[in-house]
C-alpha cells in the first residue's frame, strides 16, 4: 500500500472515530498577495494609549472634533474616508454575495483596491506585528470551498499536489442538503512582541450531512513558528479533529465522554510522512485594522483569498514600529 493510500486510511479512520459521516477531505485553503511593506503607523499603538479609534482604526487626539476634521490634516482624512468608503462597500458585497458560492470577480477587484488603498495611506499594514491579527474572526468571502480556509487543506495540498485537486473536487461536487459547510471561525493568539513571534491558529470549520441530520466542528490546531516579512505568518498544522458531533451528543454521556475522550488525529505528523516540510504553510494577511482581515494561502495567492470579519478582539501583544 502506498504512503498516500495510507494516509487517506488514517482520515478515513478519524471520520469513522467521530462517527460523523463528513467527507474529511473537504478542502481548505487560502493565498497571499504580492504586497510591498510599509512600517505600521501610529494608529495601531493608540487605541492602548486610550484615544479614540475611527472604523479605520486611526486614532484621534481625545480633545479632537471628528465632524469638523479641524485637527486631521486634509490628505490624512482624504486617504481615511477612502480606505472606510471602500472597506465598507466591501463588506457590503460579501454580505450580498452567498458564502460558499466561491469566486467573484466584483469582491476580488474590491478587495484589491482596498488592498492598494490600504498600503498606499499606511492602514491595515505589517499585520504581523501590529498585535491586530489576535481575536476571533468569522469568515465572510471565500474564493474557493469554505473548508479551504484552514491551514490544514493548504497542508494536504502541499503533501498531495498531484491528487489534492481531484480530491477536493470530488468533495466538492457533494451537493446540498446532504453536504453543507459553514461558518468557519478563526481564533488568532499571536504574541508579536516576541522574538521569533509565536502564538497560536485555531480553525474551526462546521460541516453538516444529511439534511442537518449529522454536524460536526472540523477543528485544525496550529503553531505560529514566525513572522515572514511585516505580512506573514509561518503556521505549522498540529492536530485535527471532528467536535462536538451531534451524532455522539445523541448518546448521552457516553457520547459526551466519547467526544471529550477521542484524540486529535495528528495530522500535522501524517503530513510530514507523506512529504517532509509539508504540515508548514504560510498565511499572508495583505490587510488587518481592528474589524476587517484579508488573507492569503501563501502557495496560492492569485487564487485562494479569504476575507475575515472580527468577532472579538484577543490579547496577543503588539510591537511598536
Amino acid at each position: 500500500m502506498t504512503m498516500m493510500h495510507r494516509f487517506l486510511s488514517s482520515l478515513l479512520a478519524l471520520g469513522a472515530i467521530s462517527v460523523s459521516t463528513l467527507p474529511f477531505a473537504a478542502p481548505f485553503s487560502l493565498p497571499s498577495n504580492n504586497v510591498r511593506h510599509h512600517a505600521s503607523k501610529p494608529h495601531h499603538s493608540a487605541r492602548r494609549r486610550g484615544m479614540p479609534i475611527t472604523s479605520l482604526g486611526s486614532a484621534a487626539p481625545p480633545d479632537a472634533d471628528q465632524s469638523s476634521g479641524d485637527n486631521i490634516p486634509p490628505a490624512v482624512e482624504s486617504a481615511s474616508a477612502r480606505v472606510d468608503n471602500c472597506k465598507r462597500d466591501l463588506i457590503q458585497q460579501c454580505d450580498d454575495h452567498e458564502l460558499g458560492s466561491k469566486y467573484d470577480s466584483s469582491i476580488e477587484n474590491k478587495i484589491r483596491e482596498m488592498e492598494q488603498l490600504g498600503e498606499d495611506a499606511g492602514f491595515g499594514q505589517a499585520s504581523s506585528l501590529s498585535g491586530l491579527m489576535s481575536g476571533e474572526w468569522e469568515l465572510i468571502y471565500a474564493s474557493d470551498d469554505i473548508t479551504r480556509s484552514s491551514p490544514f487543506f493548504w497542508a494536504f495540498r502541499r503533501a498531495f499536489p498531484d491528487a489534492s485537486d481531484q480530491i477536493f473536487e470530488i468533495t466538492d461536487m457533494i451537493p446540498a442538503p446532504i453536504k453543507m459547510v459553514g461558518p468557519a471561525t478563526q481564533t488568532i493568539d499571536i504574541d508579536s512582541a516576541a522574538r521569533p513571534v509565536t502564538g497560536t491558529l485555531v480553525s474551526r470549520v462546521k460541516v453538516a450531512t444529511l439534511g442537518g441530520v449529522a454536524t460536526s466542528i472540523m477543528t485544525t490546531r496550529c503553531d505560529v513558528l514566525n513572522a515572514d516579512g511585516l505580512d506573514g505568518l509561518r503556521l505549522k498544522v498540529e492536530s485535527t479533529k471532528p467536535e462536538d458531533s451531534t451524532i455522539l451528543q445523541k448518546l448521552g454521556p457516553l457520547g459526551e465522554f466519547l467526544n471529550s475522550s477521542v484524540p486529535p488525529f495528528p495530522s500535522g505528523e501524517a503530513l510530514e510522512k507523506v512529504v517532509p516540510g509539508s504540515s508548514e504553510v504560510g498565511m499572508r494577511t495583505t490587510y488587518c485594522d481592528e474589524g476587517l482581515r484579508v488573507t492569503r494561502n501563501e502557495d496560492r495567492l492569485k487564487d485562494d483569498v479569504f476575507v475575515w470579519k472580527r468577532v472579538k478582539f484577543g490579547s496577543g501583544n503588539m510591537v511598536s514600529l
